[in-house]
C-alpha cells in the first residue's frame, strides 16, 4: 500500500466524495478512507431521504462533473413552498415565479447523489478509495500528519480532512469539541402516492404535537416526512400500512386525496451538531463532521457542499502558487469563510424549531404573528427566498438547459 499522500479524506459520504471530486483536476494524490464495504459505497440504496438542492449546490455539482451522472428522471422541481401553523389560517407561501426564478430548488434522492459522486471519483486516476477501513488517530507532525489505521498501519499526508458524520470520532481524537443538540425527536420518512397532483408544491405543517412535511417527487408521488417525539415514534414505525395511510390522509386534511405508502418507512433520530472550530493542525472538518443540521430548512447537504468547495478552491490556489496545502493560514481562511454562515444557520434553524414546535399558547401567538408578518411584507419574503435558494434573478441558466446537461 502507498504510504504517502497529499490529502487523506476520512469518510466516503457525500461531503468526502465531493471534496475528492474537487481534486480530480489537480496533480495531488488523494486517499479516501471509508469504513463501509465497497458494495455499500458504490451501490447505495434508497434510504428515504431526499436532498433539496439549492441553485448554488447545483452549480457546484455541475462544475464537479457530477450532475451529468444523476438520473434526471429522479429529479423533481420545487416550484412553490407553503408553511402552515397547525390548523390556523396563518400561511407563508414562497413561489419561484414571484422571485424571477424557474424553481426554488431541485429534489434529488440522497442515494442518487451518493451514487453519482462515487462514479465520478472512481474515474479519477489520482484518487484511491480504501473501504472496510477505519482511522483510529491522526498524529500531527510539523511538515505532515500520520494517519493511523485501526490495524496499526500508517500513511502520511500534508492535509487530513474529516467527513465522517456528525458523530465524528476523529474530530474528538484531534481535540475539537462540539456543541450537540438532541431534539428528542425522530424523523420518519417514506414515499407515498396520492390521488391529486402536488403541483410541485412542498408543504411544511407545524402541527400540534408533530411536524409534517411533503416534498413533491416525480408524478403523483411525494416524500412524506413526519417528525414526532421519540416516545411516540415506535408506535408509528410499527403501524400497519393501512393505518399509516389513513393517518397521513387525515393529517393532510384530504387535500391530496387518499395517500398510499409505496416505499419502506425509514426513521432517523434528530441530533444537531456544530463543531467549535473547523480546523486543527493540518486538519479540517467538512460536511456533517463540521455541522450537522436539523432538516427543517433542508440546508445540511448544501452547507457541506459549500464548505468543501471553499476549502478545495483554497487548496487549488495553494497548489498553483507552490504553497503548503496544509498550512495554518490556509485553514484559518477556510474557517473564516465558512463558520460564520454555518453558525448563523445552525442557531437560526434551532430557533425556528424551538418556536414552531412549542405548543404553549404564547408560542402559538408569536409564530402566527411571524408567519403573517413575513407573508405580508414582500422584502422579508424576498430575502428569505434568496437565502433558501442561494440564488438571485438572472444568476443561473434556464432550467431546461440545466436539466438537459
Amino acid at each position: 500500500m502507498q504510504t504517502n499522500y497529499d490529502i487523506v479524506i476520512i469518510g466516503g459520504g457525500p461531503a468526502g466524495l465531493s471534496f475528492a471530486c474537487s481534486m480530480i483536476d489537480t496533480n495531488v494524490q488523494v486517499l479516501v478512507v471509508e469504513k463501509s464495504n465497497l458494495e455499500t459505497i458504490s451501490k447505495p440504496t434508497y434510504d428515504g431521504r431526499e436532498i433539496a438542492l439549492t441553485h448554488q449546490s447545483l452549480g457546484i455539482l455541475k462544475t464537479l462533473g457530477v450532475w451529468g451522472l444523476v438520473d434526471k428522471k429522479e429529479v423533481s422541481l420545487l416550484k412553490e413552498a407553503k408553511v402552515f401553523d397547525g390548523d390556523s389560517p396563518s400561511l407563508l407561501n414562497f413561489k419561484s415565479s414571484s422571485s424571477g426564478i424557474e424553481a426554488l430548488g431541485y429534489l434529488v434522492p440522497n442515494y442518487q447523489l451518493r451514487q453519482a459522486l462515487y462514479r465520478r471519483v472512481s474515474q479519477a486516476s489520482n484518487v484511491t478509495i480504501m473501504t472496510d477501513a477505519s482511522v483510529s488517530d491522526v498524529d500531527y507532525q510539523t511538515s505532515h500528519s500520520k494517519v493511523i489505521f485501526a490495524d496499526g498501519t500508517k500513511v502520511e499526508a500534508k492535509l487530513v480532512i474529516a467527513a465522517d458524520s456528525r458523530f465524528s470520532s476523529i474530530r474528538r481524537k484531534v481535540g475539537i469539541p462540539s456543541m450537540m443538540k438532541d431534539f428528542s425527536k425522530v424523523m420518519i420518512v417514506t414515499r407515498m402516492k396520492h390521488e391529486k397532483s402536488h403541483q410541485n408544491i412542498a408543504l411544511e405543517c407545524f402541527d400540534y404535537g408533530q411536524t409534517l412535511a411533503l416534498l413533491p417527487m416525480i408524478g403523483n408521488e411525494s416524500s412524506i416526512v413526519l417528525t414526532v417525539k421519540t416516545e411516540q415514534s415506535q408506535s408509528i414505525i410499527d403501524m400497519s400500512e393501512e393505518d399509516f395511510n389513513a393517518k397521513m390522509t387525515q393529517d393532510f386534511r384530504g387535500e391530496l386525496g387518499q395517500l398510499t405508502q409505496v416505499g419502506e418507512r425509514h426513521f432517523y433520530p434528530l441530533v444537531g451538531v456544530h463543531a467549535d472550530t473547523f480546523i486543527a493542525n493540518r486538519f479540517a472538518l467538512v460536511g456533517d463532521a463540521a455541522v450537522g443540521m436539523h432538516p427543517v430548512t433542508a440546508h445540511g447537504f448544501n452547507l457541506g457542499l459549500r464548505g468543501q468547495s471553499i476549502l478545495a478552491k483554497l487548496v487549488k490556489e495553494a497548489i498553483e502558487q507552490g504553497q503548503d496545502i496544509g498550512s495554518s493560514s490556509l485553514l484559518r481562511l477556510f474557517e473564516k469563510k465558512q463558520i460564520r454562515l454555518t453558525r448563523m444557520m445552525f442557531h437560526g434553524t434551532n430557533g425556528i424549531v424551538a418556536l414552531f414546535t412549542n405548543d404553549a399558547p404564547m408560542a402559538k401567538h408569536i409564530r402566527r404573528f411571524v408567519l403573517n408578518f413575513a407573508e405580508r411584507f414582500p422584502p422579508i419574503k424576498h430575502l428569505i427566498t434568496q437565502h433558501l435558494t442561494e440564488s438571485s434573478k438572472g444568476a443561473f441558466p434556464k432550467l431546461k438547459k440545466v436539466l438537459q446537461k
